[in-house]
């Protein structure tokens, strides 16, 4: 587990960021994911996931869990309200390499030089569903990333539902408006590809396709994010999913005055 130090400090009322320490903290961050993505939304655990309750796969052993504490709930598992996955290179390379492989081809993205960051299973409680917790959660990413020198992150984040029809408006936006540069633009595995750009840039209401798009894309979107290149469908997760390239020189000058 990486040092917390650089994270002290990251509060918000009775919210606090941390990273996990230990086997308890990571199952409470996967019965959180597994309550608000299996039970709240409409993902599809495996039989072994439904016994146990929790979202987990073999990445999450060796990944470092940002989590969000709120600290005026009793202490255990239940204070954990909100979660981010954060996966280094200089880590994946010990540990049998990232997970956006299996949907995107992130050769561009391994060219970059430096340190890189790979996000995912990002989610936070309904009630805790703020501005305050969405800060936080990017104030601890922020930190992280200064931390480790890290200038580019990468994940993919999804739309509900497997239909691509269902978002053509938003898919054609994010194609023709926010797509990464070609020198680190992930590209949908051949097998899976499924094109973006199903409306001409000249047919869409940018408007309409803005309110649109997923919380969670926006927020990348604000930080200057890009998206890759085709679209995925995701059975096991009812869900659409795009991938996202984000400078991190946006994201710690936004927050670099927050965190000192």
């Amino acid at each position: 587990m990486a040092s917390q130090d650089f994270m002290a400090g990251i509060t918000a009322g009775s919210l606090a960021v941390r990273l996990a320490n230990g086997a308890a903290d990571i199952d409470a961050a996967q019965s959180l994911r597994y309550r608000v993505f299996y039970e709240e939304m409409t993902s599809r655990p495996s039989d072994e996931m439904a016994a146990k309750r929790r979202d987990f796969d073999r990445f999450d052993e060796y990944c470092d869990h940002l989590l969000v504490i709120d600290q005026d709930r009793p202490a255990g598992s239940e204070q954990v309200v909100g979660t981010y996955r954060l996966l280094r290179r200089s880590v994946a390379d010990s540990h049998g390499g990232f997970y956006s492989p299996w949907e995107y081809n992130i050769d561009r993205v391994l060219e970059q030089p430096g340190e890189i960051l790979e996000l995912g299973r990002s989610c936070v409680e309904a009630p805790y569903r703020n501005r305050a917790s969405m800060t936080l959660l990017w104030r601890g990413v922020a930190a992280y990333v200064m931390h480790y020198e890290v200038p580019l992150m990468f994940g993919c984040a999804s739309f509900e539902g497997t239909d691509p029809a269902e978002h053509a408006l938003t898919l054609s936006y994010l194609y023709h408006f926010h797509l990464a540069p070609p020198e680190m633009r992930p590209v949908a595995q051949p097998e899976n590809f499924v094109k973006m750009n199903l409306m001409a840039k000249e047919e869409i209401n940018n408007r309409a396709a803005i309110r649109a798009v997923p919380p969670l894309i926006k927020g990348y979107l604000r930080l200057n994010g890009f998206v890759g290149d085709g679209a995925v469908i995701d059975p096991q997760w009812n869900s659409v999913d795009v991938s996202i390239v984000v400078k991190t020189d946006l994201v710690t000058r936004k927050y670099k005055d927050k965190l000192t």
